[in-house]
């Protein structure tokens, strides 16, 4: 089935609403994996023609893909990746470890954006940014389809080359990128997780062998009780 190629019209929008002058699109890739961090791009492209295909990088075959990141990261004005690790997921949750890591891609560009447009429905980032959510904007925006497929490819890259990193052969990383899969799941009931898998996830509730290293991650009023510190009740 073909896909409308993405256009500039919500940056066009922005630009003519909001004056503002530089926008980023932001996109992530690893929010549902079980091992590796979540990897966010920021990318500003201007009001240019991108590249030949450029659409949501899960539309593009893997070594289309791989060649068209690469003419991206040479095309765009600028981009910029940020990452949150699995023990950051652990500790602060899915929501604030993509902020986290798209604060640190929007601060990683050379100048700072003064809009942003973030793919999906919710907006993970929040003030001081100006943010306008487009549900499937790797499809239809050109800068955050541009940012999906440079973080798709350099966080594959990345999960391939923990195949040889200490305990982690055979969990079939180049392959699944952390993701859910047979061999993935086959391979973690028997050895277990690895310093890479992230603790705090619902897949452990399924191994008896390994469940006593799930990690639960206490709420701000629990953890502000564990410290000794105050919740902010005004009594």
């Amino acid at each position: 089935m073909p896909y409308e190629p993405p256009t500039h019209t919500v940056e066009r929008s922005l630009r003519a609403t909001t004056g503002a002058k530089i926008v980023a699109g932001v996109d992530e890739v690893g929010r549902g994996a079980w091992a590796g961090p979540v990897t966010v791009c920021a990318a500003v492209t201007g009001l240019r023609r991108p590249p030949e295909g450029l659409t949501d990088s899960k539309l593009i075959a893997p070594k289309r893909r791989t060649a068209l990141a690469a003419e991206l990261e040479r095309w765009v004005t600028a981009y910029a990746l940020g990452e949150a690790s699995p023990q950051e997921i652990d500790e602060l949750g899915m929501t604030a470890a993509l902020r986290l890591a798209a604060v640190r891609a929007l601060e990683g560009l050379p100048v700072r954006p003064d809009a942003v447009i973030l793919d999906g429905k919710h907006d993970y980032l929040g003030s001081p940014w100006q943010v306008r959510t487009v549900i499937k904007g790797d499809q239809s925006c050109i800068a955050v389809a541009a940012a999906s497929v440079i973080a798709k490819v350099r966080r594959d890259a990345m999960m391939a080359d923990l195949e040889a990193a200490p305990g982690c052969a055979g969990y079939g990383f180049g392959a699944n990128a952390g993701y859910p899969s047979p061999v993935h799941k086959a391979v973690l009931e028997e050895l277990g997780p690895t310093p890479y898998h992230r603790l705090s996830w619902s897949y452990l509730d399924a191994m008896p062998r390994w469940r006593h290293l799930k990690k639960v991650r206490l709420s701000a009023e629990a953890a502000a009780l564990q410290s000794g510190g105050q919740l902010g009740f005004d009594f």
